[in-house]
């Protein structure tokens, strides 16, 4: 781990962390003393969990940015979006599969991440001598936190367990577990770091409320994203396993366009509240700037895929939208998702990062990969059902392993999953060649295909963390 990293992030714990005010996240200043002073009372170990949450938020992790994040990048770097030619060219290295170390695409991401994990190790490493009534929460709550961070970063930089047969034997990424900013850890094998995070989340589900406050991580939440990480795992029943401990409902479909509006918050496992004066983050501006009539689109949704959205399925009027830019007569399949809440343009929208739909459909495909194909098509449903007037179902064989993919395409669009779902798949990109404009003309992405089992499905570490770092090796490739 580069040093830089670290010496920014004890730098921003002593500056700022998140505190409680009305049960949501609010920021608060450290003052700057030791720790043995820091991390004393019941407040001070809030403090600081909330100092944990904040790193979610950075720009290049959560928070949206120009060079790439958790908001876009998945979708960016796959099928569902079209390069817009009326932006400003943002993330378009990304979108090309042009990186390569110098460029350093993602470490943004990288360095918010281990910024993260360094939080959580100090609150861990301060947690042994102190015996509050929250303890076991907060605790619960660090390993959570330090496995998601963990888990966003290998699945950009190493391989996905079930996307081929050598995937566990490879390069994964440095597992950090100490707040020493002066380390230099090696980089494990996949298989290792996949049975670390295993580990962070399973202690995490033990002693973590049932419920916390609004922007922070609960039980539901943590065994939802336990189901993922076993289903990229290939430990199918173990996917099935954590996803029936969770026990939120998917939003119904009266519900859905309001939960990304902001006006409803229902089937939301964990998400961060995005209001002034705390944060009031743009997050949307990833995606357009601008009104309905003046868009200045990034990227527009695909137009093979934007017409393969049923009529009667909701998600269609949640995620995208119809927009022009009248001063040129562009009209655009823009993404609504992010834009803004009702009567705004701004992109202001809270962070949402796990909802129980996944659940759902994380059992699905397990189901089916263990030749459970009618349990697989019931959980499929519970989703399907709330989502189109007119649900298909009946399917068998592949053709039910094709409608779980489809409803994960469809269900996270532009959130988080298209990118690793194709890679973890071990099937090749392949976008529809059609233009940026909302009849299909215009002018399409530059690339159009990136093979199966390419080495671009693994993002290089940058080389300013490989100057730093002796131990680093870089990805095959690059």
């Amino acid at each position: 781990m580069k040093k830089i990293v670290y010496k920014i992030t004890v730098l921003a714990l002593i500056v700022g962390a998140f505190a409680s005010c009305d049960k949501e996240l609010d920021q608060i200043p450290f003052d700057s003393f030791g720790n043995e002073n820091a991390y004393v009372t019941t407040a001070d170990f809030e403090n600081a969990v909330r100092g944990i949450y904040s790193g979610l938020t950075a720009g290049g992790f959560y928070g949206g940015s120009d060079a790439g994040g958790m908001l876009d990048a998945p979708d960016v770097l796959s099928d569902n979006v079209t390069f817009a030619q009326k932006g400003r060219g943002t993330r378009r290295t990304l979108h090309n599969w042009q990186y390569g170390a110098a460029d350093g695409p993602m470490n943004g991401l990288y360095t918010a991440a281990y910024t993260v994990i360094y939080r959580a190790n100090l609150l861990l490493a301060n947690s042994e001598g102190f015996d509050g009534e929250n303890k076991a929460n907060v605790v619960a709550e660090a390993k959570a936190l330090r496995a998601l961070a963990h888990f966003d970063v290998i699945t950009f930089f190493g391989k996905i367990p079930t996307q081929s047969g050598d995937a566990n034997g490879s390069l994964g990424i440095a597992y950090v577990t100490e707040p020493d900013p002066n380390v230099e850890p090696a980089r494990l094998t996949v298989g290792a770091v996949y049975d670390l995070i295993v580990q962070d989340l399973t202690d995490a589900a033990a002693d973590i409320n049932t419920d916390n406050d609004a922007g922070r991580m609960s039980r539901d939440a943590v065994n939802t994203l336990l189901s993922r990480v076993y289903l990229y795992m290939g430990q199918w029943q173990n996917a099935v396993n954590a996803a029936n401990l969770v026990t939120t409902p998917v939003a119904p479909r009266a519900d859905v366009v309001d939960v990304w509006e902001d006006t409803k918050q229902s089937g939301l496992l964990f998400y961060i509240p995005n209001t002034l004066p705390v944060l009031g983050l743009n997050v949307g501006v990833t995606w357009s700037q601008g009104g309905l009539t003046n868009l200045i689109p990034e990227y527009v949704v695909s137009y093979d895929f934007y017409n393969s959205f049923a009529s009667d399925d909701i998600r269609k009027d949640a995620y995208t939208m119809q927009a022009a830019n009248n001063a040129d007569g562009l009209q655009f399949n823009a993404i609504k998702k992010l834009y803004g809440r009702p009567g705004q343009s701004n992109g202001q929208v809270d962070i949402k990062i796990l909802r129980a739909a996944e659940a759902y459909l994380n059992k699905a495909e397990a189901l089916y990969n263990l030749g459970q194909e009618g349990p697989a098509r019931t959980a499929l449903d519970v989703v399907r059902t709330k989502r189109y007037t007119s649900p298909p179902s009946g399917e068998t064989g592949t053709a039910l392993r094709n409608a779980i993919r489809l409803e994960r395409r469809f269900e996270f669009a532009f959130e988080y999953q298209r990118y690793f779902d194709l890679k973890r798949w071990g099937v090749s990109i392949e976008r529809d060649g059609n233009g940026d404009l909302a009849d299909g003309s215009g002018t399409p992405s530059d690339a159009q295909s990136l093979p199966a089992g390419n080495f671009k499905f693994q993002l290089p570490i940058a080389q300013s963390s490989l100057d730093v770092n002796p131990n680093l090796v870089q990805n095959p490739g690059y």
